[in-house]
């Protein structure tokens, strides 16, 4: 395989030279096709270390331009190596902008309290219900809906401001892949001024 294309493949990945090696032969020499493959094995991996301990990160912050809006992040990772580097920073930077532009109420589904969806799906229901649906479409329809509040609502369910074919959730899975760390967010807090 040419030199020079796995080079750029490995600028482009961050991934090792044997796997850079491995995704272009599968590929048969097409780069974009082997950062698909890459992609796939590495959030492949990814969700095998989400379970791991994540006792390193930072916290860093975000203030909009006039000062009247601000983010605090904690993002966590494993090791103070990791958290060290810009380009771990630099994720920490675009889910802060995330935040302050997208304004989340939760970070993941798994946040939302059961009585916010309970409360969610009684108004759902009530209003489809005054507009004459018939109740066995209800349900599906309250269903939908709550999937939308969650997309939303919940900061790993939105999608990327620069990239908005990927969720904040898969931007995380491919940096848990090119560290080899199991990354999270572990809290954030956003102000605005008058709020």
């Amino acid at each position: 395989m040419d030199i020079k294309c796995i080079r750029e493949l490995r600028e482009r990945t961050g991934a090792g030279v044997s796997d850079c090696s491995k995704a272009l032969n599968d590929a048969n020499g097409n780069i974009e096709k082997a950062i698909e493959i890459l992609r796939e094995k590495g959030i492949a991996k990814a969700v095998k270390k989400s379970g791991r301990a994540t006792n390193q990160g930072i916290v860093t912050s975000y203030i909009h331009t006039g000062a009247q809006l601000g983010v605090l992040l904690e993002i966590d990772c494993e090791t103070d190596f990791v958290a060290r580097t810009d380009e771990f920073k630099g994720l920490a930077n675009d889910i802060a902008l995330q935040i302050a532009a997208s304004d989340p109420d939760y970070i993941s589904r798994e946040d939302v309290p059961p009585e916010v969806i309970e409360k969610e799906k009684e108004i759902y229901t009530k209003q489809l219900l005054e507009e004459g649906k018939a109740q066995n479409i209800i349900e599906k329809i309250v269903e939908s809906k709550i999937e939308t509040f969650y997309n939303e609502h919940c900061l790993m369910e939105l999608q990327f401001l620069k990239n908005e074919s990927i969720t904040i959730a898969d931007l995380i899975k491919e940096y848990i892949a090119k560290f080899g760390e199991n990354i999270i967010v572990r809290r954030f807090a956003r102000f605005k001024v008058g709020e």
